[in-house]
């Protein structure tokens, strides 16, 4: 391969990334080659005229024709910001979003609440994929001595394991395989949910790089994307997992807020039911806070 330059790979890479339809196809290219030279981003701007060696090049170019056929840059990269914590991900779990750091934030609320009363609240994530919610409550609220992690999936359970590593929390998160909430072995005070809430209806108009590369188990729940989120509230209703006054955390679909509410209400008559809109103004999680027992 001939020498390039900085310029001259982010300026190859943006037409072939732009010839493939993708949108921001120079923040990509950027992202790649700054992934694989070992500095960031700022170092393109900077030095601009400076050499790739061929060999870096090489590699540049084959992350760019992955990311030509749609495959996402996080999972390229193998890893996500999410609550300014750096994740692995890959193709085994779901990339972690920016609305679920909404979830997160109100969690975090509410613990702190909690500990503030003194009482250390028992905590619990369902369907928990590379463990981005559970691992960053940990992280932030260093006096949760611990907290449960739930999912279906044990090649999931395999990425979150790494990633309680990675942040040093593996002592306190206890990652448990299992459908919903059967792995559970205790009440909790506190239980959040990211499960998967995409209609099979809904398909057809998902981008590429989400549909065919990112894990369906993740992402699909029946035609509406209601399958899930409905049983695990039914199961959750029938068991004795939810202690007095605790609080459910659910993150959700933009159309969903409005039958799921009707079945939490149905369920928990008691309940009061709030919902948190996502930086597009939609509804995003709902904030379910018991009263008393069942």
């Amino acid at each position: 391969m001939t020498v390039t330059t900085i310029q001259g790979a982010l300026e190859q890479a943006t037409r072939q990334l732009t010839r493939a339809g993708l949108v921001g196809a120079r923040l990509d290219a950027q992202v790649l080659l700054a992934h694989i030279l070992g500095v960031e981003r700022s170092v393109l701007y900077a030095y601009p005229e400076r050499e790739v060696a061929p060999a870096l090049a090489t590699q540049f170019f084959q992350l760019v024709e992955r990311r030509s056929k749609g495959e996402p840059v996080a999972y390229l990269l193998g890893r996500r910001e999410f609550y300014g914590l750096d994740f692995i991900v890959d193709p085994r779990v779901l990339i972690p979003r920016p609305e679920t750091e909404l979830l997160v934030e109100a969690a975090l609320t509410q613990i702190r609440q909690k500990i503030a009363a003194d009482a250390l609240p028992i905590v619990a994530d369902i369907g928990t994929g590379s463990g981005a919610i559970p691992i960053t409550l940990a992280v932030e609220e260093p006096r949760l001595p611990y907290l449960y992690a739930c999912d279906i999936s044990a090649d999931a359970l395999v990425v979150a394991q790494l990633n309680c590593q990675r942040h040093h929390v593996a002592e306190r998160v206890r990652l448990l395989q299992g459908d919903l909430l059967a792995p559970l072995p205790e009440p909790v005070d506190i239980l959040t949910a990211n499960l998967p809430y995409v209609g099979t209806e809904e398909m057809q108009a998902m981008t590429h790089d989400v549909s065919a590369y990112e894990p369906h188990l993740a992402l699909f729940s029946g035609p509406e994307g209601l399958d899930l989120l409905e049983r695990f509230c039914r199961e959750l209703r029938q068991s004795s997992l939810l202690k007095p006054n605790a609080l459910l955390l659910l993150e959700i679909g933009y159309q969903q807020q409005e039958p799921l509410t009707r079945l939490i209400l149905e369920l928990w008559p008691q309940s009061t039911v709030t919902s948190i809109k996502d930086y597009a103004g939609w509804d995003r999680v709902l904030q379910v806070a018991m009263q008393g027992r069942k």
